[in-house]
């Protein structure tokens, strides 16, 4: 995701930063996971230190498409990822764990997959070989049992673009220790998806990318997981409309392996005039169709699985037409492509331009049955 400006309030620990807009990019600073936020300033709440668990029995959530649907549609639940420039940070004062009652409400919506955002640097201190701290760790796995336990997928996603500490990670040895460390603790639940890291952008090489995304799957292989799905992100924040073009993606990330033949290409797609995110404005009522054709076309002719990690659009009818003919090319070619993952939910959004946080995000009520429909 990009931003263009971020006002985080003081008792977000004055995380107040102003960040250019880079075309084909997401915008993000390297030691802050990516925030796309509007211009208002968003408030923590001072009471709200960790996920809640519903009170009714979380519904089953379905996980097989329909003709012409498709087999996952659901959102990013945002907040393990906020303060990035408070390591390890605070819970409850420097980010927060998404609200398991507002996971349920889209559930009984019929969403069945959710992104969980998260820092390594917070789940692994130090150094990225090093053990999972159980604190953190007890908080994601509270969500990610809730989810699964509700039959859904729950997305394990680093969102770190390919930074450990705001440096740029070349080992491609420690990130598979990172991930068969991570793999080991959710080896057991099939319906756990292994994201390797969010939107690799500015690195040595695409073959850097590729070695990374190659050892991830090797180490959650190595921890004995091997029923779950694994997503691969290119370079270039995996942009669907730069995949087959100035990315170079399409030319080095067809060639990964897996034993178990379950990698999926996650790619992020954005509707306004720079794909950045940043605007509640959608380029034409086409636009979403149009952006993802070429991607699709190299998922057919390499006989690969896609999905679309993070994807928004303004709560206006341009864009609700422009994300509907999304939608649309995807279940139409839902061969190839395997569901869509809206940015954002979670609880710390406030009025943010794409919030589905139920009920009062700002994207909640234009978008929540046009998604739904596709599941």
């Amino acid at each position: 995701m990009r931003f263009s400006t971020s006002l985080l309030a003081a008792s977000l620990s004055a995380l107040a930063l102003s960040f250019p807009v880079d075309r084909d990019r997401d915008v993000e600073c390297d030691w802050h996971p990516r925030l796309r936020t509007s211009s208002s300033t968003i408030m923590p709440s001072s009471t709200t230190t960790a996920p809640k668990s519903s009170s009714s029995t979380a519904a089953r959530a379905t996980s097989t498409s329909k003709s012409g649907a498709l087999q996952w549609v659901g959102a990013n639940e945002s907040g393990a990822e906020f303060g990035g420039g408070k390591i390890p940070g605070t819970l409850g004062t420097d980010y927060i764990f998404p609200d398991t009652s507002a996971i349920q409400t889209l559930m009984n919506k019929g969403m069945n997959i959710f992104r969980i955002p998260f820092l390594m640097e917070r789940l692994a201190p130090g150094t990225m070989t090093s053990a999972l701290d159980t604190t953190y760790l007890s908080e994601l796995k509270t969500v990610v049992s809730f989810i699964t336990a509700a039959g859904a997928h729950a997305v394990l996603d680093p969102h770190n673009f390919g930074r450990y500490y705001g440096t740029v990670f070349t080992s491609t040895s420690d990130f598979k220790t990172f991930w068969t460390n991570l793999a080991t603790e959710f080896k057991a639940n099939d319906k756990v998806i292994f994201d390797c890291n969010n939107e690799f952008h500015d690195e040595p090489s695409n073959a850097l990318v590729v070695a990374l995304n190659q050892a991830c799957i090797d180490g959650v292989r190595a921890a004995g997981a091997t029923t779950q799905y694994i997503f691969v992100e290119g370079t270039s924040y995996s942009g669907a409309w730069t995949w087959t073009t100035t990315s170079g993606n399409s030319a080095v990330m067809g060639n990964l392996t897996d034993t178990y033949d379950k990698i999926v290409y996650e790619m992020h797609q954005y509707l306004d005039s720079d794909a950045s995110g940043t605007s509640s404005t959608c380029v034409s009522s086409t636009i979403g169709a149009e952006r993802i054709a070429a991607a699709t076309t190299w998922l057919r002719q390499n006989n690969k699985k896609g999905i679309i990690g993070e994807f928004a659009g303004g709560a206006n009818s341009q864009c609700q037409t422009a994300v509907t003919g999304m939608l649309d090319a995807l279940a139409a070619a839902n061969d190839v492509w395997m569901g869509a993952i809206w940015w954002g939910a979670g609880p710390w959004w406030g009025d943010y331009i794409y919030s589905l946080e139920p009920t009062s995000g700002t994207c909640y009520s234009s978008y929540i049955d046009i998604l739904t429909k596709y599941v």
